[in-house]
């Protein structure tokens, strides 16, 4: 301050003092703004951080096991618990080869090619001059063969099939007689339609199971040289989806027949006719227990609780799910009880680590022992994992949760470190549940596993063209996957239903649940019925 600044100043000592207090007070405030500036700032980082990790990095959530090391006995605790699960899977092993003895080890090298795949056998004949032998000059004998395979593909093709029915009248009476015709013996996929059930099942399978979407296949038909619209191949699933729902109805009753369900929701952009734009539509997907091993989902224009409410009417028993609040409705009669999702957890104290690495790595650790002792209780009934959980997880529990209460309050709430200690602590109850039955999981994986072939199949169809067009994917996506849960072949079960489900009683309905269905295996290629004549 130079001199002239000086001379300014009143002579008054109060009011010099109120204009301190009054800079004082200008200075804490710049100071407030520009710390709440700079948490803006590392929070804005740290999203910026996540999405590029999300789009360029890897979706693995490990974790540098030298920086575990920091954390001394907790760390040796998880490693002498991943130890034991490691050598009681290793005795397993072990007991399990002693058992089946003969039974072939698997090593390194060419796998053998399966035995039902059809051989063509090929003779490969000698030069006459190499069968004469060079030191007596006489013929040599065939004393035995080298065989080696190669495999080979043809592609598929597309062939017609003729249905013929014949007429038949009165010659006696042919001008006032009435001719009949013979009716066809089996029922079709779309009545008095184009397609047989292996091009619809083709059609689906293509598009939920290996993620093609349906413009592509229109091209791949035009290489056989037939000419099928995107919109016709689109008719034929919505008419199959049809025949399927009463299927899919049947399996959703028998899901909410279940002990557990696990459910989780994804989004799907739809489109929206004369917006020139889409909209935000939602897969949700429901997963019965081993008692009842079917998936469902189902299709809701939003994301608002009437769809999961609304699915979940009278339905009894545990939901295991994420934090989302449109489940509290279903919570709140307390019939069903809510379990929560250690991986939801973990991955908020995962995503904090740039920002308070030392707080992200000592909770880890103890997530790493909960993770250590389930690997253990694998192999074990309901009874026997319940008994070990409370024995070895409840104690690390409730450390973690000590931990967590003395920790809040040091950390900003709005911070990526508070965040992820408030969700833990308030979903506390419901992480800790899964200790209290065996039947339960540590986490929602098994759903979020049921939800990625959707996410898959929508980077590449991109959208759905409508809500009905959601309906429709819900239900053929419910036949595909609770077929692959039952280890089917997915094309010959869904050809089969195509095949038989128009003509069969409604009765004889539970016979084609996946895990009922019993069926010989068919050949891709045309029926007898059709090579005959």
């Amino acid at each position: 301050m130079d001199a002239k600044q000086f001379d300014n100043l009143p002579d008054d000592v109060a009011t010099l003092k109120l204009m301190l207090a009054h800079r004082d007070a200008t200075i804490a405030q710049q100071h407030e703004a520009i710390d709440q500036l700079q948490r803006e700032k590392d929070k804005l980082a740290h999203r910026m951080d996540l999405l590029l990790r999300r789009v360029y990095g890897r979706t693995s959530e490990r974790i540098d096991p030298n920086q575990l090391l920091l954390f001394g006995q907790r760390m040796a605790q998880a490693g002498a618990l991943t130890e034991a699960a490691q050598q009681s899977q290793s005795a397993a092993h072990e007991n399990e080869q002693a058992g089946a003895s003969g039974s072939p080890r698997k090593g390194h090298g060419r796998r053998a090619l399966p035995a039902n795949l059809p051989r063509h056998r090929v003779e490969h004949s000698i030069e006459p001059a190499q069968l004469i032998c060079p030191c007596c000059h006489g013929p040599r004998q065939r004393i035995g063969q080298t065989i080696s395979e190669q495999l080979d593909y043809v592609p598929a093709s597309l062939f017609v099939i003729e249905h013929v029915r014949g007429k038949y009248a009165c010659r006696k009476c042919e001008e006032g007689g009435v001719a009949i015709a013979q009716r066809s013996p089996q029922s079709q996929v779309i009545e008095k339609g184009l397609p047989g059930p292996g091009v619809v099942t083709q059609v689906i399978v293509s598009k939920f199971v290996d993620h093609l979407p349906l413009y592509r296949q229109e091209s791949i038909f035009a290489r056989h040289g037939v000419e099928l619209a995107r919109s016709t191949l689109c008719g034929w699933m919505a008419q199959a989806a049809q025949l399927l729902d009463p299927l899919v109805k049947l399996m959703a009753q028998r899901v909410k027949q279940s002990k557990v369900i696990h459910t989780d929701d994804t989004p799907v952009p739809v489109q929206h006719k004369g917006a020139g734009k889409t909209r935000t539509g939602r897969f949700w997907v429901y997963l019965g227990d081993a008692a009842q091993p079917y998936i469902v989902y189902d299709y809701t224009p939003t994301r608002s609780r009437d769809g999961p409410v609304s699915w979940l009417a009278n339905y009894t028993g545990y939901l295991q799910a994420d934090a989302y609040a449109g489940y509290d409705e279903i919570y709140r009669s307390g019939k069903v009880i809510e379990v929560g999702c250690w991986a939801h957890s973990r991955r908020k104290f995962f995503e904090a680590g740039p920002t308070d690495a030392r707080r992200s790595l000592s909770v880890l650790t103890w997530i790493r022992q909960l993770y250590a002792i389930e690997k253990t209780a694998k192999e074990m009934n309901d009874d026997q994992r319940a008994a070990l959980r409370q024995a070895q997880a409840a104690p690390i529990l409730n450390q973690l949760h000590e931990y967590l209460l003395a920790q809040r309050d040091q950390v900003l709430p709005q911070s990526p470190m508070g965040e992820a200690i408030t969700y833990a602590l308030n979903q506390w109850n419901a992480l800790t549940r899964y200790t209290s039955d065996g039947c339960l999981a540590i986490d929602n994986n098994t759903a979020e596993r049921a939800i990625r072939p959707l996410a898959i199949g929508r980077k590449n169809y991109l959208f759905v063209g409508s809500d009905t067009g959601g309906h429709t994917a819900a239900t053929l996506y419910s036949i595909v996957t609770s077929a692959k849960r039952a280890g089917l072949d997915t094309w010959l079960y869904l050809r089969d239903l195509l095949a038989r489900m128009p003509s069969a009683p409604l009765s004889h309905l539970p016979d084609f649940l996946p895990d009922r269905w019993c069926h010989p295996a068919i050949e891709k290629s045309p029926p007898e019925e059709c090579r005959e004549g």
